[in-house]
């Protein structure tokens, strides 16, 4: 076998190839790692068969259906995933075939709807179903923790414990573990029940990831780039100087909302006085609860003007019609001397 593991920023993806065939396998790819995966294939002599995505990802932006229209190969995903550009898709027990490798599909719901393992002769890719001492969350699109449990212990764990398991994310440096090792020392694997594991998986009170609804959105259109996304927004919302939102906050405007779409760290740092901290990655799940009037007026901001912008643009999606964005970030902000304020959001 041949064999790489490809590391963006915490995101995991494999390159397994049979040197007999060379036939090849790409699972998992990230978007800013196209050429890199093409690059080793071509070092090794490898013909990319297949490029397959475990789950419909929320936390990176998949490199699936450019990689596969590069190379010619079928995008490959679970029956159950919504993705418009999926060309092969498969179930529960099918094998995809690899040369003289074999990559069994094992259907593992839980972190979402279409998640699925592939089990070769020695090792497991695990997708966001099993971590190295985590497993994937359930608090997203599609999460359900009782199925979670079901696949995690009557599927998964039920496999050769010698198997190696190699996730789909990996933040501390370590390469892979064993379903043995799991078993033994993973924190979520040492409950006594189901009740117990939903309970434990309803109260890990975790951050949103970073970008949810634009990795969902491109993952689920196989489409649009980041790039893309941001050309149309900019061209679908209006913006507000820094100039005229400073005195509109310092004229106490009772009709504007400056809505701060970072994470909470970076509102604690410092945010524009009176903002409201809504995250990005939340926003279409709880902007219509915390701002129940889309006739406010709405100006969203970011660290650089970017992501506030995408914000301003959903909002206008969901029928806030005076949703607007600040012309430049919270940097630009603090460098023109404009005041803020520390601290929690109220």
């Amino acid at each position: 076998m041949i064999f790489e593991q490809v590391a963006t920023n915490g995101c995991q993806s494999y390159l397994v190839g049979c040197g007999e065939t060379c036939a090849a396998v790409v699972i998992d790819p990230e978007a800013t790692q196209v050429d890199r995966y093409l690059a080793l294939a071509a070092r090794d002599g490898l013909r990319i068969r297949y490029v397959v995505d475990t789950h419909t990802h929320a936390d990176h932006f998949s490199a699936s259906h450019v990689l596969a229209s590069k190379v010619g190969a079928p995008v490959v995903m679970h029956r159950a995933s919504g993705a418009p550009t999926v060309d092969m898709r498969v179930d529960d027990g099918d094998c995809l075939i690899v040369g003289k490798l074999r990559l069994q599909v094992l259907h593992t719901p839980g972190h979402t709807r279409d998640s699925m393992c592939l089990v070769a002769a020695d090792r497991v890719f695990t997708g966001d179903t099993l971590l190295i001492g985590g497993t994937g969350r359930t608090d997203l699109p599609t999460g359900d923790s009782s199925a979670l449990y079901d696949s995690l212990f009557g599927k998964l764990l039920a496999l050769d414990p010698a198997l190696q398991v190699y996730p789909a994310h990996e933040y501390k440096g370590r390469a892979s573990t064993t379903l043995g090792e799991e078993r033994a020392t993973n924190p979520r694997l040492q409950v006594r029940d189901r009740a117990e594991f939903i309970a434990l998986m309803a109260n890990l009170n975790l951050g949103m990831p970073t970008h949810i609804t634009e990795a969902l959105r491109t993952n689920l259109s196989g489409g649009k780039t980041v790039a893309q996304m941001l050309a149309e927004a900019a061209a679908s919302v209006p913006f507000m100087t820094m100039a005229q939102l400073k005195a509109r906050v310092e004229s106490g405007d009772a009709d504007l909302v400056v809505l701060d779409v970072r994470e909470r760290d970076e509102y604690r740092a410092g945010h524009i006085p009176g903002a409201q901290l809504l995250p990005r990655g939340q926003l279409e799940l709880r902007v219509n609860k915390e701002l129940p009037d889309p006739t406010r007026r709405i100006v969203t901001c970011c660290e650089l003007g970017r992501i506030s912008t995408l914000a301003a643009a959903t909002l206008r999606q969901m029928g806030f019609q005076r949703a607007t964005a600040l012309d430049g970030g919270m940097q630009a902000w603090r460098e023109a001397g404009y005041p803020t304020r520390s601290g929690e959001a109220p």
